[in-house]
């Protein structure tokens, strides 16, 4: 099972999550990260979920066409939209206040 570590205004979550998880869908069902992550549409469009990779970034298909769309440049600082992505890996990640 892969382990998520979220930083996220100074404090760490960490649990493990089944494989071939989708965050946004786990906080949306109020399980891990919920409340912490933040997130929104889960299709996408709004972005609110956009989180920059710390690590595990070499097991994550590379950036959809959404996330081309709304994340542009921010993909090259390592940020993805994590509604887009399916956990199979240990994942480290950070949301900006």
């Amino acid at each position: 099972m892969p382990k998520v570590t979220l930083h996220k205004g100074g404090a760490v979550f960490e649990d493990e999550v089944a494989d071939n998880s989708n965050l946004v869908v786990r906080a949306g069902i109020r399980k891990f990260p919920y409340p912490n992550l933040a997130y929104r549409c889960g299709m996408g469009k709004c972005a609110t979920c956009s989180s920059r990779i710390l690590s595990g970034a070499e097991h994550l298909p590379p950036p959809n066409w959404k996330e081309k769309k709304m994340l542009g440049e921010r993909l090259e600082d390592g940020y993805r939209l994590i509604c887009q992505l399916w956990i199979t890996h240990d994942l480290e990640l950070a949301q900006d206040e």
